[in-house]
């Protein structure tokens, strides 16, 4: 079974993720997909007029429903795809991803992580808005939305409609595998990682984690998106203040050591001292890890924010800009302060070696939290578990509504059947070959996806500065429902 990942690792690293060369000296190349990512972030921050930073506030009232109004059109609240997305991204990611980076690429990968985060606050802007604009409601009540449909649409009106036909294909192909993948595969692997650490029997037995997570997480997915919105809506506040008060905890019993900490991150972010790093290859773990946590830029947070009600597809893309900044600049910022604090990015104990050895972010990061108070793993092993499963419910949800795309919606049980068994078979394979078979097919996603956003962002800029000039008027307060 490791064989086979391994083959197909292979196969998608020699067409995906050949290296930029910036110089001969090691550690400076970088894999194209970053750079891609780098230069649609930059680009269309700078386009947007720095949105990242400017309607935060404006956002957070809309999450908090105040600008509702009679001509909204979807499925679920604002506030409750938000969740949905949340669920996808606050997770494993932001537990195990921050420790490979930076056991990796060193100390200032974390650095590089903000910087993706703010970034990838106007790429999820961008995609989510035009998923919204082009979102379309099928037969049988359920919307489609993401880069399938941004593509084919969007680029067709552009003029392109061959060419978004052939990247929606490639994209929905893509984010099927990304779901298998980074949704199902990563998520079970490192929760197994950990819960053996804190169950025996999963050593000898490891399918029956398996078993187990895959019976709950079928109870929900058969729900659909208003199942899984709602089971969202509960538990990802939960579980986001339940591990914020874990690493604040932690950081405020080395309250003194954060100056130091934060000053290693950024020296290390362009002065690599560890061996073998250089700050590209700082950056490009930074940037990878990063995406996977957050999924800016990968067309899928359009999936769960396009059941929205909302008027204004700009309205839910100023909503999706609060993703990356929890994911990305509140939660794996913490994250990292916590790992290169307590040193355990730099082994030092056989069973830390090992877990470094094995790419095990989540029990490195467990370990990390166990050398402070020696209990908290056993509290992280249920987070763990928690943010797997919520994670994996929600990418369930993207997975079928792209096999929906391909195949019809009457063959979706046939995909539900697939994911689901996924979740066994990752359980019997080599965790270190599942991190590099999820990154792959999740990454391959921002080549067709980044493509469409950086054509179809003049109409974004447009939408933009139309909703703007209407909330300076005063026009958008006025269709507030009282």
């Amino acid at each position: 079974m490791n064989d086979f990942f391994i083959a197909i690792n292979h196969f998608f690293e020699s067409i995906l993720l050949f290296d930029i060369f910036f110089g001969a000296i090691e550690g400076t190349k970088m894999p194209f997909i970053v750079a891609w990512l780098i230069v649609g972030g930059v680009y269309l921050t700078v386009k947007m007029g720095f949105i990242n930073f400017k309607m935060l506030g404006h956002a957070f009232k809309i999450v908090q429903g105040k600008y509702s109004t009679k001509d909204d059109v979807g499925q679920i609240t604002p506030f409750q795809s938000l969740a949905t997305a949340l669920s996808a991204t606050v997770g494993i990611g932001n537990i195990a991803m921050v420790s490979i980076a930076i056991t990796v690429g060193g100390p200032g990968a974390a650095f590089w992580m903000i910087i993706a985060g703010f970034l990838g606050m106007t790429l999820k802007f961008t995609e989510v808005t035009l998923s919204l604009k082009h979102r379309e409601f099928l037969p049988d009540g359920s919307i489609m939305g993401g880069g399938m449909e941004y593509l084919s649409k969007g680029l067709a009106k552009k003029g392109y409609a061959t060419l978004g036909k052939y990247l929606a294909i490639v994209f929905a192909f893509f984010l099927i595998m990304g779901a298998i993948g980074a949704g199902n595969t990563f998520q079970v692997s490192q929760a197994l990682g950990v819960m053996q650490l804190h169950l025996p029997i999963l050593n000898d037995m490891p399918y029956l984690f398996g078993l187990a997570l895959a019976g709950i997480t079928g109870l929900v997915i058969v729900g659909g998106i208003t199942r899984i919105a709602r089971v969202a809506e509960k538990i990802v506040p939960i579980m986001v203040i339940f591990y914020l008060l874990m690493v604040l905890w932690v950081l405020g019993t080395h309250f003194t050591d954060i100056p130091h900490a934060f000053g290693v991150i950024i020296s290390e972010a362009f002065n690599p001292t560890s061996a073998g790093v250089g700050i590209f290859m700082a950056m490009a773990q930074g940037f990878q890890r990063a995406v996977f946590s957050n999924e800016a830029g990968m067309g899928s947070a359009g999936i769960a924010h396009a059941p929205a009600k909302v008027k204004y597809p700009v309205r839910q893309g100023l909503v999706s800009l609060y993703e990356p900044f929890i994911d990305t600049v509140v939660i794996c910022t913490m994250t990292a302060l916590v790992i290169v604090i307590t040193g355990a990015y730099m082994g030092g104990t056989p069973e830390l070696d090992g877990f470094i050895a094995l790419n095990q972010g989540a029990a490195i990061t467990s370990y990390a939290f166990g050398s402070v108070v020696s209990w908290f793993p056993n509290i992280l092993g249920f987070a763990i578990f928690m943010f797997a499963f919520s994670t994996m419910v929600t990418w369930s949800y993207y997975g079928e509504r792209a096999w929906v795309y391909l195949f019809g919606s009457k063959s979706s049980i046939l995909y539900k059947m697939i994911f689901l068994s996924f979740i066994v078979i990752a359980t019997v394979v080599e965790t270190k070959t599942m991190v590099d078979f999820s990154s792959i097919l999740f990454l391959a996603l921002a080549i067709p996806n980044i493509f469409g956003l950086l054509l179809l962002s003049g109409d974004v800029k447009m939408m933009l500065n139309e909703y703007l000039e209407k909330l300076k008027s005063g026009e958008l307060d006025a269709e507030v429902i009282k």
